[in-house]
């Protein structure tokens, strides 16, 4: 049967107060099952997670609280008596000797249930294999839950990331895909544009050519009316010319000379000059008209020129637009390859989440076998085990199951309250 070292009972009562909260709980459990403790079991499993919560330093790994923490867990409890109080009920049955500022479970478990700690520190505590082969087994299950809790996370985060990034892929993908279908019209728009600008530009440059070349026919018409015109003219003055050489001939000379100059004035004055004068004002009106034609023609030329250049400019915008609507159709095209990547991407995380989940499965399902296996062997181990030992690690299985689904054989603790 294993023991506290020690040469006399406050010795052991010393080795007993460095052992774990729980360990402490579970001596105490032992010592007065029959007595009491059977009843009080539950609630000193209370306290011993109440007293890990509040040793912020060492947690389960610790055996004491300071008298801040050993205050409020009294508070919390419900106890009326001060730490103050506790020792010098302690002090009076020599379990405290001196100074001491911190407060193992052992001590408030003797003040809470008057408990003797001679008797406590020399209760027999059962077969030491057995309780370590037993508690070997717990501390398998408590690793194996811990494994499988640790893959349950694992593979519920890789859900939780490979839903977002399949959420956030598929957005991705039907915006670049909307992006895509946007800029193919766009560019198809723009070639359109850009063709029609084309058209319009050959158009213009079609009448620009009929307008400059009506122009020329029109100037070289001008021309020719004006070398007509120039030529009755000439005609016009020489007549004019004649006309007055002859006045003077007929007034200067001889009487002879200005007899034969007057014969000669008067035959030519009697040819009638009237069909050149009319020529002459027929060929300036043809002239004028002719002019105003070639002045409307090359205004006709100047605005095909102008119309021509917008045109051109029109083509060459329609052009550029067409290109950069081309470009913005293949920056689409590849961000919606990306998206679709990406949407592949993501899928292939949500199988490897669904490995996960299936592998955090298994961890369970390890879980619970090593956990009925425990179940059998502390059910056989009852034999030779002590009392508080065996409904402690119950207890702890117990809690364990918690951790199942219940098609597995676990349950909702809320239901269970």
């Amino acid at each position: 049967m294993s023991g506290l070292a020690g040469a006399n009972d406050k010795e052991r009562l010393d080795n007993l107060i460095v052992k774990t909260h729980k360990e402490q709980a579970v001596w105490f459990l032992n010592a007065f099952w029959e007595e009491f403790a059977q009843k009080e079991a539950e609630k000193v499993w209370s306290f011993v997670h109440k007293a890990v919560e509040l040793d912020e330093a060492k947690r389960a790994e610790g055996s004491d609280l300071d008298e801040f923490q050993a205050h409020r867990f009294l508070e919390f409890f419900k106890e009326t008596l001060t730490v103050q109080a506790m020792r010098d009920k302690l002090r009076s049955t020599g379990a405290i000797v001196g100074q001491v500022k911190r407060v193992p479970l052992t001590h408030l478990l003797i003040f809470k249930y008057n408990a003797d700690w001679h008797t406590l520190v020399n209760a027999p505590q059962g077969s030491r294999e057995e309780i370590a082969k037993a508690q070997k087994m717990l501390d398998e299950v408590s690793e194996a839950f811990a494994a499988a809790e640790a893959r349950n996370q694992e593979a519920a985060e890789a859900l939780r990331a490979a839903t977002a990034q399949e959420a956030e892929a598929k957005r991705r993908e039907a915006d670049a895909k909307e992006r895509e279908a946007e800029a193919k019209r766009r560019e198809a728009e723009a070639q359109r544009s850009a063709e029609e600008a084309k058209r319009t530009e050959s158009e213009a440059k079609s009448r620009e050519a009929d307008a400059r070349a009506r122009e020329d026919e029109l100037q070289a018409a001008k021309a020719e009316l004006e070398s007509a015109l120039n030529e009755l003219k000439a005609q016009e003055d020489a007549f004019n010319g004649r006309t007055a050489e002859l006045q003077r001939l007929s007034e200067e000379g001889s009487i002879v000379q200005k007899n034969k100059a007057k014969n000669e004035l008067a035959q030519h004055l009697s040819s009638d000059p009237l069909p050149l004068r009319r020529a002459k004002i027929t060929q300036e009106a043809a002239v004028k008209k002719a002019d105003r034609a070639a002045q409307a023609a090359k205004e006709a030329t100047d605005q095909a020129s102008a119309a021509r250049a917008a045109a051109e400019q029109a083509r060459v915008q329609a052009e550029e637009a067409a290109h950069q609507a081309s470009q913005a159709r293949a920056i689409a095209e590849e961000a919606a390859r990306q998206a679709s990547q990406a949407r592949a991407s993501a899928e292939q995380a949500r199988q490897r989440s669904e490995q996960a989940k299936a592998a955090a499965e298994e961890a369970v399902e390890e879980a619970r076998r090593k956990l009925e296996e425990a179940e059998a062997y502390l059910e056989e181990a009852k034999k030779k085990m002590p009392h508080g030992a065996t409904w402690w690690m119950e207890r702890e299985l117990h809690e364990k199951r918690a951790y199942l689904p219940k098609s597995r054989g676990g349950f909702n603790p809320r239901e269970q309250q």
